[in-house]
């Protein structure tokens, strides 16, 4: 019935020494030190879709009830593990391959950095239904 895209995507902002958010006055001042901020491998925010709130409030992800949503969530560096609270993957395919046979009934799925994948729900039930990524220990 519907099908959303869900590109996830880390940003490395430089900080200052009291770990402030650095500004610059132009991308390639900036350079060096968002070279430095990527080479720590630590992340300064990781969205959904190119922002923070991307896919909150008018934005949100809709469904009713009985309607059968296809969720197609990307990540190009690291690996990822989406999760729907309220909901499971009915059908997953983690490596993003339709030819492949789904995993069935998976409640958080592995989707590899530099990949996509793929999870097919139908919604039994109305309510708020969070789409996360279960990363929880990644700063």
């Amino acid at each position: 019935d519907r099908a959303y895209y869900i590109g996830e995507t880390e940003f490395y902002i430089p900080r200052d020494a009291d770990g402030n958010f650095k500004s610059y006055g132009s991308h390639a001042e900036s350079l060096p030190d968002t070279l430095a901020a990527m080479n720590r491998l630590v992340p300064s925010h990781v969205v959904f879709n190119g922002a923070v709130g991307a896919l909150a409030g008018d934005n949100a992800m809709t469904a009713k009830v009985g309607e059968t949503v296809l969720l197609v969530h990307s990540q190009a560096n690291r690996d990822t593990r989406p999760h729907l609270i309220g909901g499971h993957g009915d059908y997953v395919w983690e490596e993003g391959k339709f030819n492949n046979a789904p995993l069935k009934g998976l409640e958080t799925w592995f989707i590899r950095g530099g990949s996509a994948g793929a999870a097919l729900y139908t919604f039994q039930q109305p309510g708020l239904h969070v789409y996360l990524n279960h990363n929880l220990n990644r700063g």
